[in-house]
């Protein structure tokens, strides 16, 4: 049996997003939730009754068909033509931990009673989050505005028995309604505004960027290991980590990369070792800046994010007045502008990163031309660092901001849109490319330090991970395929945070 978490009407702060969803745990409701939800979907069905009056998205159509009334009879049948016409996504699938996420952060997001949806189908979500049912999503088609209107239907389409559902074997569902039906399970189909409320939430793009945000804190705290062993193989001067330094300049993350640096080198013998240069390269001496900088940027993503987690999305909204009142929470401007500058901040990373690669195989400090010991014959890691540029080169290219676009949709209804969805996608392959760049760096750095340990030593902290390392991805002298240590270097990166 799976322990719970218990979801409250509370404010949930990133780091518990993160271990709910990086845990295996089950999902239930508190009581008192449970009674705040019944008690605004009754409010809501109570108006719907005494109200001649045009609601938007609940007795009208959507978009540019706001004026269209719908009659009462044909309410339900609104919200299952809605979920149908917009599963329209396209590409790839996304991953499964992925989707675990945006359906958690969905059940989170109808926990407010704001939504009015119906007790049972967040049961039904809360349900298919326990048994690890989860939809398959395709990974483009949302323009970050009204919610990320098509991944999110195929969210929803579960909901009617429809869609495609991935079980907890990894097994491809196709035949939705009857799998259910073997379960013993019976499908909620929607109510009135319980297709919009699924639909209209920025769950999809907030996804991306908690995703992404996570995996970039993890991947900061590699590379400023990994640019430590760096500084011991290039046999850096290591005053530029005084932190008198740092505090007169009174940024935060540079203070704590400075102070990481500090810590990993507290016993390293580069203050004794003889220099042949006055000042290193700033690919060196200015990682607490640069890393800082990106550390700085993460913190206010990470910051974005959170409120997000716990926002109100989607539209029409029952105010607390008892007021349905249509605005524009689903526009997801705040996440498209957090996600490309989180490319940035990530591409720097991996550009400062393939600086120091450069630095390494380039002959200087007495190290060998492309760190072998028969150039010429041997090209060492030469076209390493070849590979590293071609990634940050990419990376760059791919920081042109998604959230400076925009393009009318809905016969001019819907005249802005965010793009936050776009943002994310790219900003996930950025990611994953810095992630790649940091491990050419790590190899690097330790084929440098093969021609460094006979006479020097290192720091007791990048000893215990160098040897680590070795244990693992044993050094070759001669020539060999660096790409078939790439995946066990990320593995082992990935072990150490």
């Amino acid at each position: 049996m799976n322990p719970f978490v218990v979801l409250s009407n509370k404010y949930w702060t990133f780091e518990e997003i993160i271990a709910i969803w990086e845990a295996d745990v089950s999902l239930e409701l508190d009581s008192e939730l449970v009674n705040l939800i019944s008690t605004s979907r009754h409010r809501l069905e109570n108006k719907l009754s005494l109200s001649q009056k045009a609601i938007y998205g609940i007795n009208t159509g959507f978009g540019s068909l706001c004026n269209t009334i719908i009659s009462n009879e044909d309410l339900d049948q609104l919200q299952i033509n809605l979920v149908r016409s917009h599963a329209c996504g396209t590409g790839k699938i996304i991953s499964k931990r992925l989707c675990k996420l945006i359906l958690l952060l969905k059940i989170i997001g109808l926990c407010k009673p704001n939504s009015c949806i119906s007790l049972e189908l967040l049961q039904f979500l809360i349900l298919l989050y326990n048994k690890q049912w989860y939809p398959e999503i395709p990974e483009y088609g949302s323009l970050g505005a009204s919610g990320d209107l098509a991944p999110l239907a195929h969210l929803g389409l579960l909901c009617i028995g429809e869609g495609v559902l991935i079980n907890s074997q990894d097994e491809r569902i196709t035949q939705v309604n009857d799998f259910f039906k073997n379960q013993d399970l019976i499908v909620p189909m929607l109510k009135a505004k319980e297709g919009l409320a699924l639909l209209n939430g920025t769950q999809y793009s907030l996804g991306r960027l908690i995703e992404n945000c996570h995996d970039s804190l993890k991947l900061m705290n590699q590379s400023i290991i990994t640019a430590a062993l760096s500084m011991e193989a290039f046999n850096c001067s290591i005053d530029f980590l005084h932190p008198e330094i740092h505090s007169v300049r009174n940024q935060k993350g540079q203070i704590e990369v400075a102070q990481h640096l500090n810590h990993l080198l507290r016993n390293s013998e580069l203050r004794k070792r003889e220099k042949n240069s006055v000042q290193d390269p700033y690919s060196f001496r200015c990682i607490p800046q640069v890393l800082g900088a990106s550390y700085d940027s993460f913190q206010y993503v990470k910051s974005i994010a959170e409120r997000e987690i716990n926002s109100v999305t989607d539209n029409p909204l029952m105010l607390s007045d008892g007021e349905v009142i249509s605005g524009g929470n689903f526009h997801a401007q705040p996440l498209a502008l957090a996600s490309d500058f989180l490319s940035i901040s990530i591409s720097e990373v991996a550009n400062i990163s393939e600086r120091r690669i450069y630095q390494l195989i380039n002959g200087s400090r007495d190290l060998p031309e492309f760190l072998t010991s028969d150039p010429g014959l041997n090209s060492g890691y030469m076209i390493v660092q070849y590979s590293a540029a071609s990634l940050v080169s990419m990376n760059k290219q791919m920081c042109s901001p998604s959230s400076v676009d925009s393009i009318v949709t809905s016969k001019g209804q819907e005249d802005h849109v965010s793009m936050a969805a776009n943002a994310g996608i790219k900003c996930c392959e950025i990611v994953e490319r810095s992630q790649k760049v940091i491990a050419m760096e790590w190899m690097t750095a330790c084929r440098a330090w093969e021609f460094r340990k006979s006479k020097w030593n290192l720091s007791d902290e990048l000893d215990t991970h160098f040897r680590s390392y070795r244990s693992l991805v044993p050094y070759r002298k001669e020539d060999y395929i660096p790409a078939l240590e790439y995946s066990d270097t990320t593995e082992f990166l990935n072990s150490m945070i």
